[in-house]
């Protein structure tokens, strides 16, 4: 009887401290805004993503539907190829800014 209550007493406290909040507030999918892309190259190979976006796939092939994935993850690679930029990691950020306090 005495685990009884203990594990009750235990279910109602720990449920006493789950957040009402914890789901989200709504499932909408908003649009990821693209990068803005000036070259005539990356122009083309925008349109050729949205090209096979409005593709009705299911009509297609299993085969024919792989060569698109290949196609299109080409496509994002030279296009982050074009964007450039530099890319840290978070160790890389902590490493730095060490050097940067025992160096100063």
């Amino acid at each position: 009887m005495k685990k009884l209550t203990l594990y009750l007493m235990t279910a109602l406290l720990l449920s006493s401290f789950f957040p009402a909040n914890a789901a989200p507030e709504s499932t909408t999918n908003t649009p990821k805004e693209s990068p803005k892309i000036e070259s005539a190259e990356a122009k083309v190979l925008i349109n050729r993503l949205e090209e096979i976006k409005a593709i009705d796939k299911s009509d297609l092939k299993s085969s024919e539907k792989k060569a698109l994935r290949k196609e299109v993850r080409s496509i994002k690679k030279s296009l982050a190829e074009m964007n450039g930029g530099v890319y840290l990691s978070v160790g890389a950020i902590i490493i730095i800014i060490l050097l940067l306090i025992l160096l100063l």
